[in-house]
């Protein structure tokens, strides 16, 4: 589940600290942006150690390395592995050739902490207008690609446009990232609100990119945490409504049957789909326990 993903600054190392409690899916600890050049090596140093000593629970650990065109870049993916990182986000991700040369120092970095191969994954930063002309290319390049992500603010620049709270001016770019993603069975996460301070702007943010088939949002504050939990919150009637369609898709199955009749609809194996993610979306937001969650899906 990757509802929320928090960028936290990698040489700051009380804020590394807060990772540990704050109530994010995805610790996206950052070595490129949020870090000056004469920092990289000992944010690098820092971020290992909060891997290797603090507990994070069952959030998923992400490093956001550096551009792959820089020395930084080997060092950050072969220390990083090393100290347990879940997944590494490449910025500047521009079609197969950069997802191909970082999985390449993966499987050595992997090698070499005694890691089974592919263990690793990579989410994928698009954030140039090449970049999102290339996104299927870069999503279908290797088999550890977990998710593609937006970059609004690096993309706007690239554009040569303004950027806006309403973001029209990437309309085109979140569309076409997420049938990129998802044609590739991938999550796809929405770019970040960037105002701190304006809580249900960036739930009206994250409520847009969910209805257009965003996984989740990247955030830059945890302020914004409990508007894009409640962006993906499921309502009751929708809960019900995948409560319902699993049960009829279980005894049609039973039955033998590939769809059957709901509410005076026909639903079928794609409806299923939608229902279990929603069940997912429920569980995560607590609406449901997750032994219910996991009951629903059968066999």
């Amino acid at each position: 589940m990757r509802r929320s993903c928090l960028f936290l600054p990698g040489n700051q190392p009380n804020i590394l600290q807060n990772g540990m409690v704050l109530p994010c899916d995805v610790l996206i600890f950052d070595l490129e942006d949020a870090v000056s050049e004469k920092e990289k090596d000992a944010a690098r140093e820092l971020i290992s150690q909060a891997l290797t000593t603090l507990d994070f629970g069952v959030r998923e650990k992400v490093v956001r390395i550096n551009d792959m065109e820089t020395f930084h870049a080997r060092l950050d993916i072969i220390n990083v592995t090393k100290a347990g990182a879940d997944a590494l986000m490449v910025p500047k991700t521009v079609g197969s050739d950069t997802v191909q040369k970082a999985a390449s120092i993966l499987d050595e970095a992997e090698e070499k902490a005694d890691l089974p191969l592919g263990s690793v994954g990579l989410i994928l930063l698009i954030e140039t207008a090449m970049g999102i002309e290339k996104a299927f290319e870069a999503a279908s390049a290797s088999s550890r690609v977990r998710a593609l992500a937006l970059g609004g603010e690096d993309l706007a620049a690239d554009l040569g446009c303004s950027r806006t709270k309403a973001s029209r001016e990437l309309f085109y770019a979140r569309t076409r990232l997420v049938m990129a993603g998802r044609a590739c069975g991938l999550d796809v996460i929405d770019t970040p609100f960037t105002d701190a301070r304006d809580a249900e702007g960036c739930y009206e943010d994250a409520s847009y990119a969910r209805s257009l088939g965003f996984s989740g949002k990247l955030a830059i504050s945890p302020h914004h945490l409990e508007p894009i939990h409640r962006a993906f919150r499921p309502s009751e009637s929708e809960v019900a409504y995948a409560l319902d369609v699993v049960s009829a898709m279980r005894r049609a199955k039973e039955e033998g049957l590939g769809a059957v009749s709901l509410r005076g609809k026909m639903i079928d194996l794609p409806v299923l789909a939608q229902a279990e993610r929603t069940l997912e979306l429920a569980t995560a937001s607590g609406m449901l326990s997750t032994s219910r969650s996991t009951s629903t899906k059968g066999d």
